[in-house]
C-alpha cells in the first residue's frame, strides 16, 4: 500500500496541474459527471466519492477513471471500506482507490484488506508507525481482498 506525500503527488484537487495540463487532476463527483463524455482520452482523472455515494449506480462512471478517492469524514465512519470492497469485487475496479479525509495508522491493515492501494493519512499521523502497521498482521481467519485487484480471488474464480 502507498502512503501518499502530499507535497509530492501528481494529483491536484479540483485544479488544474501547475503547467495547465489537465492530466492527474481530481474532480469532486458532480464535476465529473457534468465532464465526463468529453474529457480526454489521454488524460488521466480522479474523482473524490463522499462516503454515502452509491457506487453501484455509478459504475459506468466510475470505470474510466485512474483514481478513486473514497472519503473518510471521521474515522470512526467505515462506509468507505463498504465502498472499496464493492468496487473490487462487484464491480471489478482496477484504478487506484484511495484513502482520504481522518485516516489513522491504525486503519492500513482494513484499509489494505478491503481494497484500498494508497492513503492519505491525516496530518499528525507518523509515516514510520504507518509502515509498521502494514506489517502487524501477516495471516487473518477470514478471506479479504489484498491491496492489489488481480489477487481477489472472487472475481477470479
Amino acid at each position: 500500500m502507498k502512503i501518499v506525500d502530499t507535497a509530492s503527488d501528481p494529483w491536484y484537487l479540483g485544479r488544474l496541474a501547475p503547467d495547465s495540463a489537465p492530466a492527474h487532476r481530481w474532480l469532486g463527483l458532480e464535476q465529473w459527471l457534468a465532464t465526463r463524455r468529453t474529457w480526454p482520452a489521454d488524460a488521466a482523472a480522479g474523482v473524490a466519492l463522499p462516503n454515502d455515494a452509491d457506487v453501484e449506480a455509478l459504475a459506468d462512471a466510475l470505470q474510466p477513471l485512474a483514481l478513486v478517492a473514497l472519503t473518510f469524514p471521521k474515522w470512526t465512519d467505515g462506509r468507505a471500506y463498504s465502498q472499496a470492497r464493492l468496487l473490487r469485487t462487484r464491480l471489478r475496479l482496477r484504478s487506484e482507490i484511495r484513502a482520504v479525509g481522518d485516516v489513522l495508522v491504525d486503519m492500513l491493515p482494513l484499509l489494505q484488506r478491503t481494497g484500498f492501494d494508497s492513503v492519505e493519512l491525516r496530518a499528525g499521523q507518523d509515516i514510520g508507525a504507518a509502515r509498521r502497521a502494514l506489517g502487524f498482521f501477516d495471516r487473518h481467519y477470514q478471506d479479504a481482498l489484498l491491496c492489489h485487484p488481480e489477487h481477489d480471488t472472487e472475481r477470479t474464480a
